[in-house]
């Protein structure tokens, strides 16, 4: 009963599955013959009926009764016992839902449901911002460079405007370690994983502490992928399929990026605006608080920075700091959507290793990309050609694949 309690709780907020192409009503996870987990997308008090959608994409009709019993869980919570009591009428659009009920043969509806366990929309989003805002302040980001099997220590270097810098990342048995699958686009989608699973040029995003020389990172969580970074001309863009096409910059290839719901999309500000950022003390990107604003990982507010090789140098762990972190800057970019993006636009695109190498499904998009190109591009020696466009993605570029919870 305990497992199934566990369950319920952890299903609600973070219930694993595929990209919502990649399913069908029939093969989809959050349907059981005992009851269905989604979203909620209308509500009738009146008719005693509801719709949610499945995170792969699947509609239930649950139909309810005077004896169905209304429970609000908290995020996190694993115990009904903590549930509170409510009202057809304190479920609303957007809430996480378990409708319980036994499930039709055609996994369409819910006839009777039984109960509605509810996760309410707002204190789910009041849940991820506290969480994204530890990653922040306790997490780092980078490239999997080294990999250590005897004493399971992970190497990774992230990049600033200052330059790389190396970090060692050591894992145990207590560290919760997760793993994104291919074609999967979002933070909770990461499966449980090993060490024996990464490899060098994953990315990885741990959250954790680091030590005062910033050499090295202990590690409470920590998150991992194969991803492909790519740079592309935009050819053209259809909104009503979710698809743009691009040239791809490096290899001159086509590419068709495929836009879901979950897809984060930023726009990347102009060089003109760019001198603001780089000190490092003016607004962040998008009307954000000033870089030098908050402390950095484990360093207490008003230290002195420690150096190219401290906490406080160039690539820091925390989301500010004495350097200048591209990552994080890209994280703090304002978002825009596909309907933002045109034909002749340069964009950057990360999404894990797929099936098919000629559709990218994307996690990350940034457009407007030519200036952040023109700072990662190496610079061409005296006599030789200039540089790849894309020359600055390789392993010492930037790292956006993983995001955020």
């Amino acid at each position: 009963m305990r497992a199934l309690l566990f369950a319920v709780a952890l299903g609600l907020t973070f219930l694993a599955s595929t990209s919502v192409s990649a399913q069908t009503p029939a093969g989809d996870s959050a349907i059981t013959a005992t009851g269905a987990i989604g979203e909620v997308k209308t509500v009738d008090a009146t008719a005693k009926q509801m719709t949610i959608k499945t995170d792969a994409g699947s509609e239930i009709t649950v139909s309810l009764t005077d004896k169905t019993a209304y429970k609000r869980l908290a995020p996190g919570e694993q115990s009904l016992a903590n549930a509170a009591t409510i009202a057809i009428t304190d479920v609303a659009q957007g809430d996480r839902v378990w409708a319980r009920g036994r499930v039709s043969d055609d996994k369409k509806s819910v006839p009777s449901a039984s109960a509605i366990i509810v996760m309410t929309k707002a204190d789910i989003t009041k849940k991820q911002e506290a969480e994204r805002a530890e990653w922040r302040r306790r997490g780092i980001l980078g490239v999997v460079t080294a990999l250590k099997a005897d004493t399971h220590e992970i190497t990774i270097t992230h990049r600033a405007m200052g330059g790389n810098q190396t970090v060692i990342i050591p894992v145990s048995d207590k560290t919760e370690m997760r793993r994104y699958a291919p074609d999967s686009i979002k933070f909770s989608d990461a499966k449980p994983a090993t060490f024996t699973e990464l490899k060098v040029g994953d990315q990885l995003r741990a959250l954790g502490d680091r030590s005062e020389d910033g050499l090295k990172f202990t590690p409470e969580k920590v998150v991992t992928g194969s991803f492909r970074t790519v740079a592309g001309t935009v050819t053209a863009v259809d909104a009503a399929t979710g698809e743009i096409k691009i040239k791809d910059l490096e290899k001159k290839t086509p590419l068709t990026i495929v836009i879901k719901q979950d897809a984060v999309l930023r726009k990347f500000p102009a060089a003109s605006e760019m001198g603001g950022m780089m000190m490092g003390g003016g607004r962040g990107p998008g009307g954000g608080p000033p870089q030098s604003a908050a402390p950095q990982g484990g360093q207490a507010a008003g230290a002195k920075p420690a150096g190219p090789g401290g906490p406080g140098g160039p690539g820091g762990a925390g989301p500010r700091g004495g350097g200048f972190n591209i990552n994080d800057m890209l994280e703090r970019l304002p978002t825009i959507t596909i309907a933002d993006i045109k034909a002749g636009d340069t964009i950057i695109v990360s999404s894990t290793q797929g099936v098919d190498p000629s559709r990218l499904t994307a996690i990350s998009l940034v457009s407007g990309a030519d200036t952040l190109l023109a700072m990662l591009a190496p610079r061409p020696q005296g006599g030789q050609a200039a540089p790849n466009p894309a020359g600055g993605l390789g392993a010492g570029g930037i790292s956006f694949g993983i995001g955020l919870p």
